[in-house]
């Protein structure tokens, strides 16, 4: 719920704040951009779109390179990259197209980081709406649907805050993305500590 409000927060942030782009949800992304080779929307939208794929493609690799290593590095990684952007937009450091581009990449290469952490995703909702909704109708629903939910409803929670304190903006993805960290490296009492976690590299456990 953690990482799915990051994402949610990364996104108003880079949105309304940035250069009205994503920096996870590469499908928004891609509608952005033929609507640019079409002649609409706002000019400049193409490089910026270019700017969050590249730089996405560039996270989610790194993270796929990282995936044999603990989730607490990962996350780590990602939240010193949105540390940095958060500092840059927060002490005006930010100040030209130029700077933008670069603060965009920031959070579009935390995103590709995030993206690979766990196999259930936390950065695009599509997918996970689409088969809430089909279970909902199949009356099939499960007692983990309700962190279904609160994963959905954190995201927008968390989107619709951004709006609060510009110039604070970039705190929220950073604030989520360290408590997720801090609760992945913390230790577990109980039997099961040192066991697998069931979404850690099985889709079936994840599902």
């Amino acid at each position: 719920m953690l990482l799915s409000a990051a994402s949610g927060a990364a996104d108003a942030f880079v949105f309304l704040c940035v250069g009205q782009v994503f920096a996870g949800v590469m499908t928004g992304n891609l509608v952005l951009l033929g609507a640019s080779a079409a002649g609409a929307g706002e000019d400049g939208v193409a490089l910026r779109v270019v700017t969050a794929l590249a730089a996405y493609v560039c996270g989610a690799a790194a993270g796929a390179l990282m995936a044999g290593l603990p989730p607490g590095l990962t996350l780590l990684t990602e939240s010193v990259l949105l540390g940095v952007a958060a500092v840059l937009w927060g002490f005006g450091l930010v100040a030209s197209y130029g700077d933008r581009l670069g603060l965009l990449a920031l959070v579009s290469l935390a995103m590709g980081v995030q993206g690979r952490i766990r196999v259930t995703p936390t950065n695009y909702f599509t997918g996970t709406l689409t088969s809430l909704a089909g279970r909902t109708a199949a009356r099939e629903l499960t007692p983990g649907d309700v962190w279904v939910v609160g994963r959905l409803g954190a995201a927008g929670a968390a989107a619709l805050a951004e709006r609060w304190w510009s110039p604070g903006a970039a705190l929220g993805p950073v604030v989520l993305v360290a408590s997720a960290l801090v609760l992945e490296t913390a230790p577990r009492g109980g039997r099961d500590r040192g066991k697998p976690r069931p979404d850690r590299g099985n889709p079936a456990g994840a599902a």
